[in-house]
């Protein structure tokens, strides 16, 4: 990252990302998201194994943060990574977990 892009705006925002991404059930639901996937809150929650309003809950903070992004198709809405770069976080992540 160039020196010039680490300016206030674009720091707050990063922390703001960072600290919604900070949570076991949002690491786990962008997990869920990694490679283009596009889920509806149903196939997360049954995925994960968690109540719908925890997964919707969970959904709409990494949404408002910026770190997904959603689509509706008919009466489906299809939740994805917004930036598809925060799967390498996450495998950085768990590079420092397994040692």
């Amino acid at each position: 990252m160039e020196h010039s892009q680490l300016n206030p705006e674009n720091l707050e925002k990063a922390a703001n990302m960072l600290k919604a991404i900070a949570h076991p059930t949002r690491i786990s639901i962008i997990g869920c998201l990694e490679d283009g996937q596009k889920l509806t809150v149903t196939e997360i929650h049954k995925q994960l194994r968690i109540e719908q309003a925890t997964a919707s809950h969970h959904l709409g903070i990494l949404k408002d943060k910026g770190v997904l992004s959603s689509k509706r198709e008919g009466k489906n809405i299809y939740y994805y990574l917004k930036h598809e770069t925060l799967k390498v976080l996450l495998n950085c992540v768990n590079g420092c977990c397994n040692t």
